[in-house]
């Protein structure tokens, strides 16, 4: 599959009004962009470290992901993402090695990136999620 970079780590919290500050004021990262991507029931907040981004996911609905997730796990690491060039690709290439995939086909997620997500029972236990720039092109 060959990744370029961890693109982010996807983190849920239960308010991006209470995580924030601790990314700013504790840990001395700038919080450069707050989206909400309505289709996945969420808003999300960034912080640069380096080439590797961290992204906070506050549930807008209750029976959205990461507000189930939230529910089951409580707050903590939802997910890790690839950066990837030929996303289709890389789902078509997983998925004939017997990956299961949540995302056969790309969609729009935050920052306008193209993303898919690998079934965490094929990742031993952790979400993956695969990210591709396309207006880098």
């Amino acid at each position: 599959m060959e990744p370029t970079h961890i693109e982010h780590i996807g983190i849920a919290v239960n308010s991006l009004e209470q995580a924030i500050p601790f990314y700013e004021k504790v840990m001395g990262l700038k919080c450069y962009n707050v989206e909400e991507v309505a289709d996945q029931k969420v808003r999300t907040a960034f912080f640069r470290v380096g080439q590797t981004k961290i992204e906070l996911l506050e549930s807008t609905d209750p029976e959205g992901p990461i507000g189930k997730f939230i529910e089951k796990k409580g707050e903590g690491i939802h997910h890790i993402a690839f950066a990837v060039k030929g996303i289709e690709n890389k789902l078509r290439e997983a998925e004939s090695k017997g990956v299961r995939l949540i995302d056969t086909t790309p969609r729009k997620g935050a920052e306008g990136l193209d993303i898919a997500f690998i079934h965490p029972r094929s990742a031993f236990g952790v979400l993956t999620e695969l990210c591709e720039d396309k207006s880098d092109e």
